[in-house]
């Protein structure tokens, strides 16, 4: 087991937000070691939620994915930014047109007759021009844009793919309109998992593979956090300047050892 602290020393956490894709699996397989080092983190009595930026799945088929993997992981456990995306949507009182993969729509629902707002998620291989145009002159007639997040790139079973932040920056750079992320790297995406379990930002530690999305946004959001050399991490994460975890660790177990003084 490979860790190393960087900026604060250890203090147990309160509880603990754990990113899911890169750090408990890639693709349909669980990461070695982290199905029981999770167990072990339940069996500490740390309360946990799991945050994603995934938005081509509802949560009842994530939960359900992750338990056929070997996790016991609950669909109220799992922050997402389509769901976070969703209770903006309500609470606002919007109709919008959504960019969404299909697999999603049971969840949102159906586009509105009259869209009011334009919300967008990842729609990997069913985004296409037209629907980006249409988008597009929602947004330059002034509607709000909601984006479920800006991610640069995630880690595939076949390699890193390029994700849909780069779709949500270029409806801004062509209408001329800043999106609302609503998902990661968004502080009230993390305080909001938090205020369900009663648990303040400086007492909680997030466990990621994003140095920008996980890392720089819980430390920018007063959590703790620590970087695993897993999923989309890439060489030279682990000794960025601007960006410091406070701990470094090979893999979610490697994590979990230290947290819980294990090492």
């Amino acid at each position: 087991m490979t860790a190393s602290t960087t900026t604060l020393q250890y203090r147990r956490p309160r509880a603990v937000l754990i990113d899911l894709a890169g750090v408990l699996h890639i693709g349909d397989t669980a990461i070695p070691g982290s199905i029981a080092a999770l167990a072990r983190l339940r069996d500490a009595q740390l309360p946990v939620r799991f945050l994603t930026n995934t938005t081509r799945t509802p949560r009842d088929l994530i939960a359900a994915r992750l338990r056929h993997m070997g996790y016991s992981i609950d669909a109220g456990e799992i922050q997402t930014a389509a769901h976070a995306a969703q209770q903006l949507v309500c609470a606002r009182g919007l109709n919008p047109m959504y960019l969404v993969h299909p697999d999603l729509r049971a969840e949102v629902g159906p586009d509105a007759d009259r869209p009011d707002a334009v919300v967008m998620g990842d729609m990997g291989p069913f985004l296409d021009y037209t629907r980006l145009n249409a988008a597009f002159r929602l947004l330059i007639d002034g509607c709000p844009f909601i984006a479920m997040a800006r991610n640069r790139y995630y880690m595939d079973v076949d390699g890193l793919a390029l994700d849909m932040g780069a779709f949500v920056t270029g409806l801004e750079f062509s209408s001329g309109t800043t999106a609302e992320i609503v998902g990661k790297p968004a502080a009230g995406f993390f305080h909001s998992a938090l205020a369900e379990l009663g648990v303040a930002p400086a007492d909680a530690l997030l466990i990621g593979d994003d140095l920008h999305d996980d890392v720089g946004a819980a430390r920018a959001a007063g959590i703790r956090a620590v970087l695993v050399r897993t999923g989309k991490f890439r060489a030279g994460d682990d000794a960025e300047p601007n960006v410091p975890p406070d701990l470094v660790a090979d893999d979610f177990a490697a994590a979990v050892a230290h947290l819980l003084a294990e090492d």
